[in-house]
């Protein structure tokens, strides 16, 4: 296992859970009343193999001594990954809402293959919604989005005819300690050039970001807020759905990306939940932009992500002075990033003790630290761009995808957007102790979005009568 891949086991404490969350609701119309266990299980069995990393178990090293490694796990049962719910009366997103928070705030058993799918039925307007539970060891934004691709329609990836799967014997406490000192072998001749790197990589950073005209902020730049506080094992969670033409037409008008213009409305629903709140500081927010660098449509699992420190204007009142504010930001915190180099974080991850991560980490949350320390960052926000076109499985055709990424100790809340058959799908995790009803937040994001095109629209009438006059 490559060491960005183990972080993210390394990350995991009782109230902070490393996995994503992909709830695809489907059109079940066409399917029969009620499909048995068996039947269900048969389903995503028959498509297992279009899912590499399913059967993967990861095994840890004694002591923590390496990073862990990836088995074919000998004794895969899928039954053990696969259940059933029911939603409660009357069915509707805030029904299905609650459901996915209940499997958001339990962590993943180690002993398996860490992912898991729960089919929710009962929900109104003959749909049906299956949850899957991926732990972020397995796949990134982009490899997810590759797998679902591939599970949901089969030409889309050059996959095996059948399943050619083959267990593995697990690997003895003797072969296990042998490949981690191989490992940190060849991590430590790579030691020095790393650093060399990171110090140059530093000052060429650094560099760009003093000669910006706009200067990304730094991590615990941001202010503290109600998100920033120490996490609870449960989880909160809400969605959304918004016009992606909307979305264009603002990017469009504005000369700014898709992206800015997700930031720009987040930040217009978060500003006015805080401001409801009495809670709105005076300086702004910083988010957390998880950015790939590596976005192939064929890779089916790792993690190739780095991220973003950007200012997204929670302080502007204007709302396209605000997205004009986050383009700027963002595009020098790609460049800053650029001059530090893609790679880099990858590279360190290589290179840090797991042991001394990992209880860095739980030092970190037991503390309870966050409760009274500055955030690194405000909030995550996330944009990924999910399938352009329509998909099935089976006879049921995907009406709507949500998918949302963890919270962290100190950051709890994440924003995370998924665009799929001309719409954009949003989804806000939280905990109790965070972000008590994300719906507040969620119910502002249409209007957020709203009030960015009424603004364009009274920029353009004054536009006329200013050339009439």
């Amino acid at each position: 296992m490559v060491g960005l891949d183990a972080k993210f086991l390394y990350s995991e404490t009782p109230t902070a859970h490393m996995h994503t969350l992909k709830v695809a609701v489907f059109d079940r119309s066409r399917l029969p009343e009620r499909l048995s266990y068996d039947e269900i299980v048969e389903l995503f069995g028959s498509r297992l193999y279009r899912l590499p990393p399913f059967r993967r178990r990861a095994v840890p090293v004694p002591l923590g001594l390496g990073h862990p490694v990836w088995v074919e796990d000998p004794g895969f049962d899928l039954r053990r990954h696969v259940t059933v719910r029911d939603v409660a009366a009357p069915g509707g997103d805030r029904e299905l809402a609650a459901v996915v928070a209940d499997i958001a705030g339990r962590p993943l058993p180690r002993d398996r293959p860490l992912w898991e799918i729960v089919v929710v039925d009962g929900l109104a307007y003959r749909r049906l919604a299956v949850v899957a539970k991926v732990h972020h060891v397995l796949a990134d934004g982009a490899a997810t989005v590759a797998l679902l691709q591939n599970v949901l329609d089969s030409s889309i990836l050059a996959t095996p005819s059948s399943d050619e799967w083959r267990p593995e014997a697990f690997p003895t406490r003797r072969q296990l300690l042998a490949l981690a000192a191989r490992g940190h072998a060849t991590r430590l001749r790579g030691l020095r050039r790393l650093v060399t790197r990171s110090v140059e990589g530093m000052r060429k950073a650094e560099a760009v970001r003093r000669s910006s005209p706009v200067r990304p902020p730094l991590p615990f730049y941001g202010p503290r807020t109600t998100f920033n506080v120490s996490l609870s094992p449960a989880r909160t969670f809400a969605m959304t759905t918004l016009a992606l033409d909307d979305l264009k037409a603002v990017r469009r008008a504005l000369g700014a990306t898709l992206n800015d213009v997700f930031l720009g409305v987040c930040a217009g629903a978060v500003r006015a939940y805080l401001a409801d709140r009495g809670g709105l500081p005076k300086r702004p927010l910083v988010a957390s932009v998880p950015v790939s660098t590596d976005p192939s449509v064929s890779r089916l699992g790792g993690n190739r992500v780095d991220n973003l420190y950007v200012s997204i204007g929670t302080d502007i009142a204007d709302p396209l002075e605000r997205v004009r504010h986050i383009h700027s930001v963002s595009s020098a915190a790609k460049q800053v990033r650029s001059a530090l180099g893609n790679d880099l974080l990858g590279r360190r991850a290589e290179v840090v003790p797991p042991q001394l991560y990992a209880l860095a980490v739980r030092t970190w949350a037991r503390t309870r630290l966050a409760n009274r320390l500055r955030p690194p960052v405000n909030l995550i926000l996330s944009n990924v761009a999910g399938p352009p076109q329509q998909l099935r499985l089976g006879n049921a055709t995907l009406e709507a995808v949500y998918s949302v990424g963890p919270i962290l100790e100190g950051i709890g809340l994440n924003i995370t957007a998924w665009s799929y058959d001309g719409n954009l799908h949003v989804s806000l995790l939280g905990c109790p102790p965070s972000v008590p009803d994300p719906w507040l937040i969620a119910d502002r994001l249409g209007p957020s979005l709203a009030e960015m095109k009424d603004a364009l629209g009274r920029a353009g009438a004054a536009e006329t009568l200013s050339a009439r006059g």
